[in-house]
């Protein structure tokens, strides 16, 4: 890499597109994080360039190395691979300490930067203000470094700084509004801002597409790529990512995680999908594509700068898509995890793969997140139904014990056809007319005293699988919860 000290530069226009993802590994991997990588790993993958990995590990105090090895297990499952021609790193900005400080001196030599002993308390007892900024008091009183003084860049006094972004045009930031920030402290290790560019500059960053949060420290940073002499790259602010509320999400009050998003049943593909739509369409309102179309039709000038909302209804409608996208033995396979500990209420010997493999048909068609299986076949493995009371409360009205006894005795009987889910489907129906009820309500309780819920999977096909033995014995089970059955019987 090139030393952030040496002054050769070069247009972003006329190299190989170069974007990073500069992730802290401080906790989950965010899905505005995971946005910002896919978008920046979109134009590396369209325009043949390189997407680097940064891992922004200098906070010691939060950094965990188990929170890197998450950062590259959810890069991964959203397929960005580490083994792609496209994927250079991952780089630890602790390792450019050296090179970061390097920089910072050679600001001072050139006397870019000053160093500071001004303490916040002195600023404001002579600006009399606790909103005002840094006042420049030192600027001009030639202090050397010491231990305890920040050094400080020496912003323009007169002027504006442009900043070339592409989503949002090209803001101008009075140079008068910029006060002569840090930017490295008192032990003389770097800030952010300079350690962000430093890093920038080494790795021969092109474009930086990150959150709109850090609009605010571009022209800040922008001055900073100037006065190492190097030309600054372009900019792409994206828009912040809302909940229902329009308020910004916040790991404090929104799931945010994705890993969260995974472990209940959000298909990688699924996710990818949704996450490139936030704050960018690829238009003829078509939504649901495959990433390489995706790829092929992004451009990062078509990012709206108007917040993008966060739709977790809008998310699942799409991952029940790619779930019916699914051959059933693809289904029956991403069903997997959600079918043994630690998802699955039953144990390994109440399971049986060839029982799931004879419903999986009928589940794949109404599954939205993969963890709905799970309650949707418990009743097959479990020895007796997880009932949901809601459910008993709304099925089990006046005369449904007198319905459930007389579906037993049809059920029960010897002469009873086949035990196929036609043959069952016509006895509930003609045990439901004699009650005068039609078949959408007289299956209720059956379905309730068998599965323990209202909604599931087809009942009569279910009926079929789950056998007659164990059929009738549900029945009984619901029947003895029924005060008026015993007087009915």
């Amino acid at each position: 890499m090139t030393s952030a000290t040496d002054t050769s530069t070069g247009s972003a226009a006329d190299a190989a597109v170069r974007v990073r993802f500069a992730p802290s590994p401080t906790g989950m991997f965010h899905v505005g994080g995971a946005r910002s990588a896919l978008f920046n790993w979109a134009v590396a993958k369209q325009q043949g360039g390189t997407f680097v990995l940064r891992i922004e590990d200098t906070d010691a105090s939060r950094n965990q190395p188990e929170w890197v090895d998450g950062i590259m297990s959810a890069m991964e499952a959203l397929g960005i691979i580490k083994d792609d021609p496209a994927f250079e790193g991952p780089y630890f900005q602790s390792e450019n300490a050296g090179i970061q400080q390097e920089a910072a001196q050679r600001l001072f030599a050139e006397g870019k930067a000053y160093y500071c002993d001004c303490t916040r308390d002195a600023v404001i007892a002579r600006t009399g203000s606790q909103q005002t900024g840094y006042d420049g008091f030192c600027r001009d009183r030639g202090l050397e470094y010491a231990e305890g003084r920040a050094l400080r860049f020496r912003t323009p006094d007169d002027g504006e700084t442009r900043v070339v972004d592409l989503i949002r045009g090209n803001p101008t930031f009075p140079n008068k509004n910029l006060e002569d920030f840090v930017i490295a402290r008192g032990n003389g290790s770097p800030v952010f801002l300079l350690a962000n560019v430093v890093d920038d500059i080494d790795e021969h960053i092109t474009l930086v597409m990150r959150a709109e949060e850090h609009l605010p420290n571009t022209p800040k940073q922008q001055l900073l790529w100037e006065a190492l002499g190097q030309t600054p790259p372009q900019w792409a602010h994206m828009p912040v990512i809302v909940n229902e509320k329009r308020q910004k999400l916040s790991k404090r009050r929104d799931k945010v995680a994705l890993e969260d998003y995974l472990a209940e049943g959000v298909l990688p593909d699924a996710m990818v999908n949704y996450l490139m739509l936030l704050g960018w369409a690829p238009g003829n309102d078509e939504e649901i594509l495959p990433f390489d179309e995706l790829v092929r039709r992004f451009r990062v000038e078509d990012i709206n700068s108007s917040s993008a909302f966060f739709d977790i209804k809008k998310l699942t409608a799409f991952n029940g898509e790619y779930i019916r996208a699914l051959s059933v033995p693809e289904f029956t396979a991403a069903c997997d995890p959600w079918l043994h500990a630690p998802y699955a209420p039953w144990t390994e010997e109440q399971f049986d793969s060839k029982v799931f493999d004879a419903v999986a048909p009928l589940a794949h068609s109404r599954v939205a997140l993969l963890s709905e299986i799970t309650n949707n076949v418990d009743f097959l493995f479990l020895d007796e139904p997880a009932f949901d009371e809601d459910s008993w409360n709304k099925a089990m009205k006046a005369g449904a014990a007198e319905l459930l006894a007389d579906v037993r005795t049809a059920l029960a009987d010897p002469a009873l056809a086949s035990w196929t889910a036609e043959v069952l489907k016509d006895t509930v129906t003609a045990v439901g007319e004699a009650h005068g009820m039609k078949l959408g309500k007289a299956q209720a309780p059956v379905r309730v005293a068998v599965t323990g819920r209202r909604i599931g999977l087809p009942l009569f096909e279910s009926l079929e699988v789950l056998g007659r033995e164990r059929t009738l014995k549900r029945i009984d089970a619901a029947q003895a919860r029924l005060p008026e059955t015993a007087v009915h019987r």
